[in-house]
């Protein structure tokens, strides 16, 4: 069976990856947009301590979670341990005591339902700045040692590598898909036709871009993300954990001595790929605010990535009826790097018409209005 996979991020790579491995002959099809999200992304893989409370959200969240060990093991059978990948733990923090409370509470359930949540611990402000030392001194915590962060980019790439060598063939070059009578038949690349019997739109925010021409409308729209690599050169920040304040933004540390932070979540930006004065005072003023001690860190550089955002919080995975063999897997939004290796095997599933594990129902692509599941 050929299947050709229209996009190259995360999800992209995780469905060549696993279709390859299967024996599928796979073609990977990307235009190389500046601004991928997987590339920007610094990946933080737990679930469990999150304030999102929609169950279709969590089911897949938590499968993507659950699903790393097993894709990291798998990997490195094919010879690739370059991933960034670090089962570091993670820390959620607040001066309030209530609000740690309630964050316990919720991540003990969720402990005893999952295993690989791992350890749950109640820090003082004083052992929080022992696992992450630039932390404010009010700071008290929760902290889960079975969560993990990644570097998007050596994954996405691992996963391509681990493709070709099982088979896969990458083009650059912008696809323009091909019906005919009612089914997807492949897609044309710089003016040559790659024919499939199954074809994999995973491009992210730029999905729509494909799909229009054919009338097929999906609910997608780039979020610009902007995220600050900040260098501590005398620290070892190699197992660090991650680091989640009560909002939106995060800390994520490297074994270069590094630690990212961010990030923005500019929705109306369109494909604005510029680094913005507003965009920096945010972030950086976000991440002093938790982390003092990084005041006098070097601003190493600063990353900018399109998140595709769906009309929900849900992503977009499943079959288009109206064309046969045309398969939809997107709208991740800020959830990319946690469930994206994990969507890219339901995709892989669903291109060759396997049973999928799960009810997909949820992530109809062709939903188009905001709570419409």
């Amino acid at each position: 069976m050929k299947i050709v996979i229209v996009g190259a991020g995360i999800v992209g790579s995780s469905a060549a990856y696993h279709l390859a491995r299967k024996g599928a002959e796979v073609v990977v099809v990307d235009k190389l947009h500046e601004g991928q999200a997987t590339a920007a992304g610094a990946g933080i893989v737990c679930p469990w301590i999150t304030r999102v409370e929609d169950q279709d959200w969590y089911t897949l969240a938590n499968a993507g979670a659950c699903y790393y060990p097993s894709l990291i093991s798998q990997l490195k059978i094919d010879g690739e341990s370059d991933l960034g990948y670090g089962l570091v733990g993670a820390i959620a923090v607040s001066n309030d005591e209530t609000e740690l409370n309630e964050i316990e509470k919720k991540v003990r359930k969720r402990q005893a339902e999952t295993p690989e949540v791992g350890e749950v611990n109640r820090l003082s402000a004083k052992e929080a700045r022992t696992l992450f030392p630039p932390l404010r001194e009010d700071l008290g915590a929760i902290h889960v040692t079975g969560a993990a962060r990644v570097d998007g980019k050596l994954l996405r790439d691992a996963l391509q590598k681990g493709a070709a060598k099982h088979g896969a063939t990458f083009y650059s070059g912008e696809a323009r898909l091909e019906v005919a009578n009612g089914k997807a038949i492949g897609v044309y690349v710089n003016g040559e036709l790659i024919s499939a019997d199954s074809v994999v739109i995973t491009a992210g925010a730029w999905a729509l871009e494909i799909l229009e021409p054919l009338g097929i409308e999906i609910h997608i729209e780039p979020q610009r993300g902007q995220i600050a690599h900040l260098k501590l050169p005398e620290e070892d920040t190699s197992k660090w954990p991650v680091i989640l304040p009560q909002g939106s933004h995060y800390l994520v540390c490297f074994d270069d001595s590094r630690v990212v932070v961010g990030a923005t979540r500019e929705t109306g930006s369109r494909f604005d790929y510029r680094v913005t004065a507003a965009g920096i005072k945010e972030i950086m003023e976000e991440a002093l605010s938790v982390a003092p001690g990084l005041s006098d860190s070097t601003l190493h550089e600063v990353r900018i990535g399109f998140r595709p955002n769906g009309p929900d919080i849900l992503p977009l995975l499943g079959k288009i009826p109206s064309i046969q063999g045309l398969i939809i897997a997107t709208g991740l939004g800020a959830s990319g790097l946690t469930m994206g290796p994990y969507v890219g095997t339901l995709a892989a599933g669903l291109a060759l018409n396997e049973e999928i594990e799960v009810n997909i129902a949820p992530y109809d692509p062709l939903r188009n209005s905001i709570g419409v599941k």
